[in-house]
């Protein structure tokens, strides 16, 4: 078949021809078995566990990517045709940042202790799936897309910007879609806007002109509401807690008490070892073929972890973000005696989870906007923005339902006691 047709929830169709260069290469890293296995690899993790409707997977999204990647790459390249010649790389790399995501996505990369950025530079360099046509494409080309990918080096700096930065085609695409996955109104970007107002400043960097700023303080805006209404909802964190707890619960009983297949033993027990194929063989369906089993044979303790997962059976988790650390230490421990005077253990359902978060960050690849005549940082000419530098810290203690009265008393009168 000379063209390929991808019908999206939220793009449209998405067509690929194989006239273009570009555009065939895509197609034969789309029908690689390394790419296909991103059908299986769910792009919240699991976060459907809180949002019903978030389902969608990693290849959708990698789509996604492309898509935009080559829109952003059409509208600049009528005033800069010179961008042109990078296509292949951009079209690859928007396609294959995912590659080396594990099993649940970024929950994976904590529960295995794996970075994706990494694994997908290995892919892309050493299986012949993807480097074959790579190369074929171009001589050098897989080199270029996985040092792209892994250390955000590539020569030009506007494609590279598309590919990794703080409006990048990645965090545009998921922005959309998983503000319309989990049924959040957020994320409604005026992204035609936004895609029209990229520009190349003097220095060959990209920049935006000023008719795109309501739109990019917009998306900026939508970024930070998602992260605190989605990504870092309090039943996610619960749900990441439980899933890391299980993993490393699973390591510590070792394979003495705890079946594994072998693709598994090699995650489990000796994951500096794993080679592509071993990498490769784990994804969503196998990591929640093993939760399965461990429910109904596994030790005691990771069958009652493994139950609250699937079964959904979850625990709570209370905010502590306006207390001091100290605090927030003294109600663990609190969280422990209780959980252990119920007769729980305490190492399988009591944590502290805390994360810091910044709304916009202009020490990293921070944005600039282009009239033609001046050229400065997009937080100098909207307020907005500058409201979004300073980080946010949330912490979230996590406990059984059984002790929420108890802490829930006692964390008012910690906060009371706290008021001037």
């Amino acid at each position: 078949m000379s063209a390929r047709t991808y019908h999206d929830p939220l793009h449209g169709a998405i067509r690929l021809s194989r006239r273009e260069p570009a555009e065939a290469l895509a197609i034969d890293l789309i029908d690689t078995p390394v790419f296909q296995r991103l059908r299986r690899i769910r792009q919240l993790g699991p976060a459907y566990l809180t949002f019903h409707g978030a389902e969608s997977s990693r290849f959708t999204h990698s789509l996604g990517v492309l898509h935009l990647a080559r829109q952003a790459l059409g509208n600049l390249g009528r005033s800069h045709p010179e961008l042109s010649e990078h296509r292949g790389v951009l079209y690859a790399a928007a396609l294959l940042h995912d590659v080396g995501h594990g099993p649940l996505s970024h929950s994976g990369e904590e529960m295995y202790g794996l970075h994706h950025e990494s694994w997908s530079s290995r892919l892309i360099r050493e299986h012949p799936s993807l480097r074959e046509p790579l190369e074929a494409f171009a001589v050098g080309t897989a080199d270029q897309v996985a040092d792209l990918l892994e250390h955000g080096r590539f020569r030009n700096p506007a494609i590279k910007a598309l590919v990794s930065s703080q409006l990048d085609c990645d965090r545009l695409d998921y922005l959309l879609r998983d503000s319309y996955n989990t049924g959040a109104s957020y994320g409604v970007l005026d992204l035609e806007r936004i895609l029209a107002s990229l520009t190349l400043a003097p220095d060959g960097q990209l920049a935006l002109q000023p008719k795109g700023l309501m739109a990019v303080e917009h998306y900026l805006v939508v970024r930070n509401l998602m992260y605190r209404s989605v990504y870092n909802h309090r039943l996610n964190v619960v749900c990441n807690w439980l899933l890391n707890r299980t993993i490393a619960l699973a390591r510590e009983l070792g394979p003495d008490q705890v079946w594994a297949d072998a693709v598994m033993q090699r995650w489990l027990w000796e994951p500096k070892s794993l080679d592509l194929e071993a990498f490769l063989g784990n994804d969503d369906v196998r990591t929640g073929y093993h939760l399965q089993r461990w429910l109904e044979e596994g030790p005691a303790p990771l069958q009652q972890l493994c139950g609250r997962v699937l079964n959904r059976e979850l625990l709570r988790a209370s905010d502590l973000s306006q207390l001091p650390q100290e605090r927030r230490l003294a109600l663990l421990a609190r969280a422990q005696t209780l959980s252990e005077a119920a007769g729980l253990r305490p190492d399988l359902c009591c944590g502290l989870h805390q994360q810091s978060n910044h709304g916009y960050h202009p020490y990293k690849g921070g944005l600039r906007l282009w009239d033609g005549h001046q050229l400065g940082a997009i937080e100098q000419r909207s307020p907005l923005i500058r409201s979004l530098i300073q980080p946010t810290q949330t912490a979230w203690l996590i406990h059984p339902p059984e002790i929420t009265p108890a802490i829930r008393e006692a964390l008012a009168l910690e906060v009371a006691a706290g008021d001037p």
